[in-house]
């Protein structure tokens, strides 16, 4: 899990040619078998310092990731859901790597419980063309979890959220 840093913490870690490369990257990467060669060029830097400074955000953690973001509705993943579990606390480390690994599991966390009414503390975002795809696919997580599981649920997506990292203000 990363740390969410505040504007005065991210300060101090960048330079203003990480501010320039982070405002050129924020709404994504040139669409480019090279990408990183076409954000050089845009800020007239050597392809080099570009990759260099990149690794160097994301080590010092104000760049998380990167990586492509699916728009799984318009893939035709329409019945996408956030299947719940209730595992052993001591399990649930050792139990989200393996769900985490199934190539139809997106993302996978460990989340605390609220009880007496959410008692559920592993997630696991599936993603399917249908309900019915999804709810076959929460079945094989079942399968693998076994008796591990006191309890599941699905919730399914009812809405498309804007999915967006940092942004920085330009100036």
């Amino acid at each position: 899990m990363s740390a969410v840093l505040e504007p005065q913490q991210i300060s101090p870690l960048i330079d203003a040619i990480d501010r320039r490369l982070i405002v050129a990257t924020q709404g994504g990467l040139p669409l480019d078998p090279q990408p990183y060669h076409r954000l050089a060029e845009r800020l007239e830097l050597p392809v080099a310092e570009v990759m260099t400074r990149l690794r160097r955000l994301q080590g010092d953690g104000v760049i998380r990731r990167i990586g492509a973001v699916p728009n799984h509705y318009r893939l035709g993943y329409r019945g996408n859901g956030m299947s719940v579990w209730d595992v052993p606390d001591a399990a649930v480390r050792e139990l989200g790597q393996r769900i985490g690994a199934l190539p139809f599991v997106s993302h996978c966390y460990h989340r605390p419980r609220h009880l007496p009414h959410w008692p559920y503390n592993l997630f696991a975002m599936v993603h399917g063309h249908d309900r019915a795809e999804v709810m076959m696919q929460v079945s094989r997580i079942a399968e693998q979890l076994g008796s591990a599981v006191r309890d599941h649920d699905v919730l399914f997506s009812t809405r498309i959220l804007k999915k967006t990292g940092m942004r920085l203000v330009t100036e």
